[in-house]
């Protein structure tokens, strides 16, 4: 044997897994297919968002959280109504207990610290037992994705010096081998070093091969955002007929091959109709992978029209129900929709995800983030896009900014009357601190939020008061982003085979997994758990892996 334990993957769940097997003294090798420079995968691009229930920086922001107000909330969301959901259920209520439990001392034991402010996600806006997140649970790590890896990526770092772990960039993974029905290595490709930037294309030129064996294979190898075609082939039909273009959302590593390879052992895979994309996707203007996309994370108070103006049903609100509103977009025969808004709304309502766009929280620098509580402009990445980004549109007048619309999407669909009728028949609703609009409703609910109120939702005002232009519009595309079902692993981490019975030596961890079980998160999320399933589901199969060894 070349080690006690390999982990192919070395994103933030391959490094977690990796990490607990070391800790308990166990040698592990870990590969990958991309270069050192990738070391923490998508979740180094991440806004750093963690899932946690009744956590101090709920308590000291007067929110009231518990575990079972969270469970409520996740069972209502991920709609489970399949046979096979019985381990993603028993996944999802172990995470619960987690984010509720030791989740925060853990991390903070290694060192990651929190943004105050805590995000309100996905806030549903259908019956208490229905989707979304009753209160703020969105807890910002501060310094973003790198700050969420750079515990782990240290701890694997020590353990590379210590001679427990070593890492092999380059190594793709084409199979894995078995003995007497028990995984016991894997096979693959070197592929030729590529020093580009993290993010970006790498070569695929082969010079060579290699064979490594072990007890224990772990795979951590990630979804399938990056390969559209591979999204397309899964698209479930109840969504229809997957969109002709899509922006992307990961690079184009995450290409799903682990899947098929890992499939052939016998490993069940379910649930490959669920996943999580967005609408609010933005063609990046500076992009650093294929089809780059950037995703918007809107406050409360922007106008959501879809592709013929009309305005999205209750309570298909900015920030209320991602896949609520994909489901609506499919049926309108337009897979693109608009938000239209003011310079006041966009200063203080929209954040874009990714460390790179949030070089304030990923810097760690307060005055720059004070700056987006006080400054007159947008932050800064946020203003690049309203200037150089394709999907923009800025006018003075609602005539100007219709004739712009209609530039952007290439045909006449939006109508000025009928936007002018809209957005005055809205207007009227903010001369009174109650109304009948049920999103002029949810704002000012909003602004009860303290958090809300000081950084994340606009004071309701006329977006026809020229006080608050310019006038702007931002079209959004479809956005590829996670993998919500996978390969079923039971409480230890261990991959099942269709029969239910542990595939011995293999193990599964991260988003190849649906973050746990098959799909923990059923339909749909609630945000901040796609870091937190990683983080989970590693640790469980890298110390039920250590202890499987012994």
């Amino acid at each position: 044997m070349d080690a006690d334990a390999i982990v192919i993957g070395a994103g933030l769940a391959g490094l977690v897994a990796a990490g607990e097997l070391a800790d308990a003294g166990r040698r592990v090798i870990i590969v990958d297919q991309e270069g050192e420079q990738n070391l923490g995968g998508q979740a180094f691009w991440s806004l750093g968002g963690l899932f946690l229930v009744d956590s101090p920086e709920q308590r000291r922001l007067r929110i009231r959280d518990s575990r079972d107000l969270a469970w409520q909330d996740w069972l209502g969301t991920a709609g489970f109504d399949r046979d096979e959901d019985h381990w993603p259920l028993r996944w999802a209520e172990a995470y619960v207990d987690f984010a509720a439990g030791e989740k925060r001392a853990w991390l903070r034991a290694m060192g990651h610290r929190i943004f105050p402010v805590v995000g309100w996600a996905e806030r549903g806006g259908y019956g208490a037992i229905g989707h979304g997140n009753s209160v703020p649970r969105f807890h910002l790590t501060w310094g973003t994705g790198p700050g969420v890896v750079a515990p782990f990526a240290h701890r694997v770092r020590e353990h590379e010096a210590g001679g427990r772990i070593t890492l092999r960039f380059r190594h793709k993974v084409s199979q894995l081998t078995m003995t007497n029905g028990a995984v016991d290595g894997i096979h693959g490709q070197i592929l030729k070093p590529d020093t580009g930037a993290r993010g970006k294309s790498s070569n695929r030129d082969v010079i060579g091969d290699f064979a490594l064996r072990a007890p224990v294979v772990v795979v951590a190898s990630g979804g399938i955002g990056g390969n559209h075609a591979l999204v397309r082939k899964n698209w479930p039909t109840r969504l229809g007929t997957a969109p002709q273009t899509m922006v992307c959302g990961v690079p184009a590593h995450v290409d799903g091959s682990m899947m098929a390879i890992t499939e052939a052992t016998g490993a069940q895979l379910i649930n490959p109709d669920r996943m999580w994309h967005y609408v609010e996707g933005l063609q990046n203007w500076d992009p650093i992978w294929p089809s780059h996309g950037i995703r918007i994370l809107p406050g409360p108070s922007s106008l959501w029209l879809d592709a013929d103006g009309k305005r999205l049903p209750v309570p298909l609100f900015p920030g209320y129900d991602t896949l609520g509103t994909l489901a609506h977009l499919a049926q309108t025969g337009a897979w693109y929709s608009w938000f239209v808004l003011t310079q006041s709304v966009i200063r203080k309502e929209f954040a874009l995800s990714g460390s790179e766009q949030n070089p304030d929280i990923t810097g760690k620098n307060w005055r720059m983030v004070l700056g987006r509580v006080f400054n007159k402009s947008a932050p800064g990445p946020v203003e690049a896009f309203k200037k150089h980004g394709a999907d923009f549109v800025v006018a003075d007048t609602l005539e100007t900014l219709v004739a712009g619309m209609n530039r952007v999407a290439g045909n006449d669909r939006i109508r000025l009357d009928a936007l002018r009728a809209e957005i005055e028949a809205r207007d009227r609703e903010i001369a009174n601190p109650y109304t009948k609009d049920t999103q002029v409703a949810g704002i000012h609910n909003a602004r009860r939020y303290i958090g809300d109120r000081l950084a994340r939702t606009a004071k309701p005002h006329r977006f026809l008061d020229p006080a608050h232009g310019p006038l702007i519009a931002v079209r959004l595309n479809i956005l590829t982003r996670k993998t919500l079902g996978g390969f079923v692993t039971d409480l230890h981490g261990r991959m099942l085979r269709a029969d239910g019975t542990p595939l011995p030596g293999l193990y599964g961890a991260g988003e190849i997994t649906g973050f746990g079980g098959g799909g923990m998160h059923g339909y749909r999320s609630l945000e901040g758990t796609f870091l937190g399933g990683c983080l989970f589901s590693g640790r469980t199969a890298g110390r039920a892996a250590a202890a499987a060894l012994s």
